[in-house]
């Protein structure tokens, strides 16, 4: 199922279902997936200050894949960033 995001605060309920409909509590996601249960909390509360870098380890360990939409007239310069030939 593919969701459009329009703000951070679209994220965070998308990925609390996520995580719910793995029957995965968020104290024990949060232990595995080496991040504070405070940092999923705000995630999940769609926090706009949380750490991307933390914020992409918590989207792939829920097996939720961040997709982009280039514009056509980005798409040659983009693909060439995309495969180190920038």
């Amino acid at each position: 199922m593919k969701v459009i995001l329009k703000s951070a605060k679209d994220l965070g309920p998308v990925l609390r279902a996520v995580r719910k409909a793995q029957n995965m509590r968020q104290d024990d996601t949060a232990g595995s997936m080496q991040v504070s249960e405070n940092f999923l909390s705000k995630v999940e509360r769609g926090s706009d200050t949380v750490q991307w870098g933390l914020l992409y380890r918590v989207l792939t360990d829920l097996g939720v894949r961040i997709e982009l939409d280039v514009p056509d007239s980005a798409a040659d310069r983009v693909r060439r960033i995309m495969d180190g030939d920038a």
